[in-house]
C-alpha cells in the first residue's frame, strides 16, 4: 500500500506482526548507492501521520547519510535470509552486491524476499544517548504470510529454531511443551495447581536439559520447536517453551489433559495459562506461531495469533 492509500488497520496489523523481527534499514547516498544496516527492533510512533522510529549507532559510517538523507526504508527479514542479516552486520565495501534490490515507492532500497517492508521519507531525527533515533513517514508497506527473522540472546531465533540452537546461561528457564494431539502433559506445581515440565537450564544446555525432563517424566517426543521466548519481569529470568510433540499418552509423572482455548484454572502462573490457551486455539489450525515478548504482553511472529504469551 502506498500514500494516500494507506490503510491505517493494515498498517496497525503490519506492525503488530512484525515488531520484534531483525530488519535491515536502507537508503540511498547522494550517488544513489545503496546503504544498509541491521537492527533488532523498531517501533510505531503514531498512525496519524503513519510514523516509525529506529535507531542507528552514532559510531557508524552511515550516520550522515541517514540523517542527512530523503528517506529509509525498513525491511523484516524472513526466516530464510540469516545470510543477510549476518552480511549487515559485519563491514563491507558493498554489501548489496549480490542482493537483489528495487526502489520503493518512496525511493529507499527494498531487499527482494522479505517478510515485510516499510518505506519513509525522513520526518524528524533526535539524539538518544549513543545513537540517534530515525523517525520516519511511512509512505508505503507491505507484508507477506512468510515467517519473520528474530534474535535472542545471540542467536537467530524462528519457528523452526530447535534446542540445540538456543542459547543458555543460569537465569533460563526452560519449558517443555509435550504435546499429543490436542492434549498436553501437565504436572504438580508447589503451589497446589499444575505446570508444564520445567528447569533451569544452567550448564547442561536446553538440549540437556530437555533430555532430562523427558528422562523424569518417561517421554519420548520430538526435540521441539521454540513456542515462546519472553522475560519474566517480576523474576528477571528467560523463559523458553519448546514445543515438543509426542504420541505417548502413558508416562511416569503428570498426566496429557485436554487443551482449552479458554485456558486451564489450576494453571497458577497467568503467562503459562495464556501460553496454552494459545496452543489450545493453534492446535485446533493445526498452525503454530512463535511468541517474543515478557510475561505480560509481546507478539507472535507468525501473525497467526497477536498477544499474550
Amino acid at each position: 500500500m502506498t500514500g494516500a492509500n494507506l490503510d491505517p488497520r493494515a498498517l496497525r496489523d503490519a506492525f503488530g506482526c512484525f515488531m520484534t523481527g531483525v530488519t535491515v534499514v536502507t537508503t540511498l547516498d547522494r550517488h544513489s548507492k545503496p546503504l544498509g544496516f541491521t537492527a533488532n527492533s523498531f517501533a510505531s510512533v503514531s498512525l496519524d501521520p503513519p510514523l516509525l522510529s529506529v535507531a542507528i549507532a552514532n559510531r557508524s559510517a552511515n550516520l550522515l547519510q541517514f540523517t542527512q538523507g530523503n528517506g529509509f526504508a525498513v525491511n523484516i527479514l524472513a526466516e530464510d535470509q540469516k545470510d543477510i542479516s549476518a552480511s549487515f552486520a559485519r563491514p563491507a565495501e558493498d554489501r548489496f552486491t549480490d542482493i537483489y534490490w528495487r526502489r520503493g515507492p518512496v525511493g529507499s532500497p527494498l531487499i527482494g524476499g522479505v517478510a515485510a517492508w516499510f518505506d519513509c521519507s525522513l520526518y524528524a531525527t533526535k539524539p538518544a544517548g549513543d545513537h540517534t533515533l530515525l523517525i520516519g513517514q511511512i509512505g508505503g508497506f507491505a507484508a507477506t504470510s512468510a515467517p519473520g527473522l528474530g534474535y535472542y540472546r545471540g542467536a537467530y531465533v524462528t519457528p523452526v529454531t530447535t534446542a540445540a540452537e538456543l542459547p543458555t546461561g543460569p537465569d533460563v528457564v526452560i519449558s517443555a511443551i509435550f504435546q499429543a494431539g490436542d492434549c498436553v502433559l501437565l504436572v504438580d506445581d508447589e503451589r497446589g495447581g499444575v505446570t508444564v515440565p520445567m528447569a533451569r537450564v544452567g550448564s547442561s544446555g536446553v538440549q540437556g536439559r530437555l533430555a532430562t525432563l523427558m528422562r523424569l517424566h518417561g517421554v519420548t517426543a520430538e526435540p521441539g520447536q521454540v513456542y515462546a521466548i519472553y522475560e519474566d519481569m517480576r523474576t528477571g529470568t528467560q523463559h523458553i517453551a519448546l514445543r515438543c510433540p509426542t504420541a505417548q499418552t502413558a508416562v511416569q509423572k503428570g498426566a496429557f489433559v485436554p487443551l482449552s482455548p479458554e485456558g486451564d484454572p489450576e494453571i497458577a502462573d497467568p503467562a503459562l495459562r495464556k501460553m496454552l490457551a494459545r496452543l489450545g486455539r493453534e492446535a485446533q489450525l493445526g498452525r503454530y506461531g512463535i511468541y517474543f515478548g515478557n510475561h505480560q504482553d509481546g507478539r507472535v511472529t507468525t501473525g497467526t495469533e497477536a498477544g499474550t504469551a
